[in-house]
């Protein structure tokens, strides 16, 4: 792995009609939703994992402490930039800020972690299987 501290990246996005808070449900205005700035600062994120992962390789978020500091409008360019802050082992972790055309719109310090995704996805098939079968019991 080359991940290193200080490593940034930076994603732009124009806010969409489906990234507003009324579509998501998370409020009634036509504005960038919490939830959709959550996930332009994960993507920030996995930006700089990405191009360093080795094959078998992901990253998982666990952690997200944001602030959403300014409403956007739809239409409005929206620009994050992440840097990576700190590695210990498999755990990553990201400085997170957002702005739009005008103003700062959020922060956030942000950590993921290194995964096998070979195993993880065989943990998941576990717990799916857990939850069918614990479906079945519910029924008899």
């Amino acid at each position: 792995m080359t991940l290193e501290v200080g490593m940034t990246a930076e994603i732009r996005h124009i806010v969409q009609e489906s990234d507003t808070a009324a579509h998501y449900g998370s409020g009634l205005v036509p504005v960038l939703s919490t939830p959709h700035l959550i996930a332009l600062m994960e993507n920030a994120a996995q930006a700089i994992c990405r191009p360093h992962l080795r094959p078998g390789e992901s990253v998982v978020g666990t952690r997200i402490d944001m602030r959403h500091l300014a409403a956007t409008p739809v239409g409005m360019e929206v620009r994050v930039r992440a840097e990576l802050v700190a590695i210990d082992g498999q755990r990553l972790r990201f400085r997170i800020e957002a702005w739009d055309e005008v103003e700062p719109i959020g922060t956030c310090e942000h950590e993921r972690f290194i995964i096998d995704e070979a195993r993880f996805m065989r943990r998941m098939a576990k717990k799916a299987q857990r939850s069918s079968h614990e479906a079945e019991v519910d029924q008899l």
